[in-house]
């Protein structure tokens, strides 16, 4: 004999940490719940006076911002299905093909990233050989790229030595690590290539040669390749939303608000396991007992919560590192800046010693983000690599912003606004041996069933990897606690 639904009594559940990562994970909890007539009772603890984590949009007069991620690729489905279920499907907006290019900052000139560049090998050499950014030295030293020995394996290895062997060490410093290191905020020298960009292991394996390899892609890749909007990150693949990433957080919120019993401001300080589930304690206000628990935190957080459940998996954790970095917003005329910022935005290279990793030009990239004849500048500081400026007080920090960019793009005069947007320990590093520890990590956490862990340490950075590993972690999770309370007469 079955129950009813009215007679079986709710799943409780916790989601700790209401940025992106557990908000896609408590929408997927009720989504899955109704969808099979399960009642639940869901709680969830954010630290923070508002949710969303690292990222979201505000109106600062006419100029609308972004302070953390200001769009997501969309050949990952999580973020475009997610959007498509929220009804958010005619709001996407897609980059401004006027602007679809980026820039590289060599010898303190702005240079347009080679036709056809992508991340870390071209897909059209024509475009390399006449591009200011090598030295002929260096150019000479890519050609011969098609006759440089396979490595044995697919070994992991960092992405500095991987493109050193194939490409040449000026390709590496001039082009390759300021597009792949300021992604990840991290020292290519230690960032895994087999857990960022495996395709460029595999295509080593599989054509012998990258340059061999790209022009070997199937057609419709070539066409991606071979195109401007395939210069560099690949501008073509990225939406945004109508009014700012802003509009999935507000749409996620209102979809669960009515499901969700949500705990802001307090963090939790305490997990503890029960025999019957798991004990979650707040700094202030008392413990509660759940049935299950999603933690959706930063990976250094998980680690100290985990230190009195599982000593072993919590030092798993914790030797993830993380680094911190900030993105200081600011408003401009452009009839007082001399370059004519037509770009989405420049990196810049480490050995060009200057103080900031890369400046994105968020209204080139997007329309309507700033009234007519202005410009919103992200500029990115901090990262693996210049952890020390950072360490200034964010006035110190702003007025260092303004002298690079003053100096690079000719900027006259003070900003129309400026934000300064910090994010302590905000990016993990995906060193060498990262998916070694992620297995370990995932083997580990197998022994808790009703635990599940989410988040940007696993194996992606970005929104979409952000909503899949949520996603993931809610259907595990429930998966489990339904066969557990599976009644049976």
């Amino acid at each position: 004999m079955s129950l009813s639904p009215s007679q079986i009594p709710p799943i409780r559940m916790a989601v700790i940490g209401g940025g992106i990562t557990g908000l896609a994970a408590a929408h997927r909890t009720i989504e899955l719940c109704q969808d099979q007539q399960r009642p639940l009772t869901l709680t969830l603890f954010e630290g923070q006076s508002r949710l969303g984590g690292i990222f979201g949009s505000e109106w600062k007069g006419d100029y609308l911002i972004e302070r953390g991620a200001d769009s997501f690729i969309t050949n990952k489905p999580s973020g475009i299905n997610l959007c498509r279920r929220l009804g958010l499907e005619d709001e996407f907006i897609t980059t401004n093909p006027h602007f679809r290019r980026s820039l590289i900052l060599s010898r303190g000139r702005l240079i347009p990233t080679p036709d056809g560049f992508n991340l870390i090998a071209p897909a059209r050499i024509w475009p390399m050989l006449t591009t200011p950014l090598l030295s002929w030295s260096g150019k000479f030293r890519l050609l011969k790229e098609r006759f440089i020995p396979r490595k044995r394996g697919l070994g992991d290895e960092s992405l500095a030595a991987f493109v050193r062997r194939r490409l040449g060490n000026e390709m590496l410093e001039r082009v390759v690590q300021p597009m792949v290191g300021g992604i990840y905020t991290s020292d290519p020298e230690r960032l895994s290539l087999l857990a960022t960009l495996p395709r460029f292991l595999e295509m080593e394996q599989t054509y012998g040669s990258l340059l061999r390899g790209m022009k070997r892609q199937p057609t419709a890749a070539q066409d991606q390749l071979h195109s401007k909007a395939a210069s560099g990150a690949r501008y073509g693949l990225f939406v945004s939303l109508r009014n700012g990433m802003q509009q999935l957080l507000d749409t996620l919120e209102q979809r669960i608000v009515a499901q969700t019993r949500k705990r802001m401001g307090p963090r939790v300080k305490m997990l503890r396991r029960l025999e019957t589930g798991w004990e979650v304690t707040p700094e202030h206000g008392a413990s509660q007992v759940f049935d299950g628990v999603i933690l959706a935190v930063p990976v250094h957080v998980a680690s100290a919560l985990l230190a009195t459940v599982d000593s072993e998996l919590s030092r798993l954790l914790g030797g993830i590192e993380s680094a911190s970095s900030a993105i200081v917003i600011t408003g401009h005329d452009l009839s007082r800046i001399r370059h004519p910022m037509d770009a989405f935005g420049v990196v810049i290279p480490h050995c060009e010693g200057r103080r900031i990793l890369a400046t994105s030009f968020l209204s080139r990239k997007f329309s309507g983000r700033a009234p007519a004849g202005k410009i919103i500048l992200r500029t990115f500081v901090g990262g693996a690599m210049q952890p020390e400026e950072l360490q200034q007080d964010d006035d110190r920090l702003l007025q260092s912003v303004l002298r690079e960019l003053g100096d690079i793009f000719g900027i006259e005069g003070s900003p129309e606004f400026s934000e300064v947007a910090r994010y302590p320990q905000g990016m993990p590093q995906y060193t060498v041996g990262h998916l070694d520890r992620v297995r370990e990590i995932d083997a580990q956490a197998q022994s808790y069933p009703t635990l599940k862990l989410a988040g940007n340490y696993f194996r992606g950075v970005g929104v979409p990897d952000c909503i899949q590993s949520g996603e993931q972690a809610a259907e595990s999770l429930l998966a489990s606690l339904l066969q557990q309370a599976e009644p049976t007469f």
